[in-house]
């Protein structure tokens, strides 16, 4: 495992350690007063970095005494917010899910309300800034057309080849008024990694009892799985993605025969490993016998060591552009957690031209099947810093 001091050993390491302390189950609010000299305001930031303003605020909302009150104050007006946003989205989902049943079309709820209801049993201490729907691809133009009818705007992905379906696996819309984002999917992960049929999904669905019209989510391992490959895929940046693993290995029924021969199948055992060993670190998530001998891998001992610098260090991977480091170090790691057939995957993959080739070397439409044997040209010219060419 791990050495837990790995994770402390920063200059901010006061702040972040009193954040996990808060964030284990296990601490009482004896326990879990901070130290002297305690920067108040970069704790506040780890907290909404992290995403994890409405658990801290339950934690610290009776420790006046030893909180100052702008601190308070501060993360109840994020759980506020969030409570609000969460019955938004709450309201969304239901009316959303009866236009598609009414279209006989079966969707799937990701994450959101469904998920924070079934970890927490209250939608408002886990935060979500929109929803995600998984649908068969055959049924997305469908979709596309219901949610353009209620007011949806389409976010612009560019392309050559018209590769959309091809090369992604989500679609985002958004609706101008009422400030929600909507999410649709028509695989769970990208293109390398291994699909999951829709119909084994829905099979093991279950039903959450949240909105009076019943709403379709994932079975429990599915859902595991599915939320330990996206942290995964994500670096592990927020600490709620952790937290929710904590939460389902400690409160939901797993059945982890079942589970392992998901992560076996899909090809995702070094993630599972990765993100208990982490969970184990962080929150001393507890590790089932039926997982001992996944996680303690040379393997996942080193992509966990590879995810704790974007934890403590406050990195946002899904910020638009980068720092040249943190570009390159996050794609060194995307590339590390593949397995080896997933790698041989993406490096097929990455000579279908994408956008920055049609940018860099213009062409007509009539031509651009050309992009196929121009790319690995266009890629050492962009690598050489070169000026974009007209």
């Amino acid at each position: 495992m791990i050495d837990k001091q790995s994770i402390i050993d920063t200059s901010q390491s006061k702040e972040l350690h009193f954040l996990l302390t808060l964030l284990r189950e296990e601490n009482t609010s004896e326990e879990i007063i901070p130290l002297k000299e305690f920067d108040w305001n970069h704790f506040l930031e780890l907290v909404k970095h992290h995403r994890v303003c409405p658990l801290i605020y339950i934690r610290l909302k009776d420790t006046l005494d030893a909180v100052p009150s702008h601190v308070i104050e501060v993360l109840l007006q994020e759980y506020k917010k969030n409570t609000f946003k969460m019955l938004q989205l709450s309201g969304e989902m239901e009316a959303l899910d009866k236009v598609f049943n009414e279209n006989n079309i079966e969707t799937l709820f990701l994450k959101g309300p469904p998920v924070a209801y079934d970890l927490f049993k209250n939608i408002s201490l886990r935060m979500s800034k929109d929803l995600d729907i998984l649908v068969r691809e055959e049924e997305l133009e469908k979709v596309e057309s219901i949610l353009f009818s209620l007011g949806y705007e389409k976010e612009e992905i560019p392309t050559v080849l018209n590769e959309i379906k091809w090369r992604h696996h989500h679609i985002a819309y958004y609706h101008p008024e009422k400030k929600i984002q909507v999410e649709v999917h028509w695989r769970l992960h990208p293109r390398s990694m291994k699909r999951t049929k829709f119909e084994e999904l829905w099979n093991g669905k279950r039903e959450s009892q949240l909105t009076k019209h019943p709403i379709s989510f994932m079975g429990t391992e599915d859902l595991l799985l599915y939320l330990i490959s996206h942290g995964a895929r994500h670096g592990w940046f927020r600490l709620r993605w952790l937290k929710d693993i904590d939460q389902m290995v400690r409160n939901k029924d797993i059945n982890y025969v079942r589970f392992r021969a998901l992560a076996i199948k899909h090809q995702q055992k070094h993630l599972v490993g990765q993100a208990f060993q982490l969970a184990t670190l962080l929150f001393q998530t507890p590790v089932h016998e039926e997982l001992q001998d996944i996680v303690n891998t040379r393997r996942v001992h080193r992509l966990a060591e590879k995810a704790i610098p974007y934890i403590k260090e406050m990195v946002q991977l899904h910020v638009h552009p980068q720092p040249k480091n943190l570009e390159k170090s996050y794609k060194n790691y995307l590339f590390s957690i593949k397995t080896k057939r997933q790698k041989c995957k993406f490096f097929i993959i990455s000579f279908y031209p994408n956008p920055l080739d049609e940018r860099t070397f213009r062409l007509p439409k009539n031509l651009y099947f050309l992009y196929f044997l121009l790319r690995p040209f266009l890629w050492s010219w962009r690598k050489l810093k070169k000026p974009v060419l007209f």
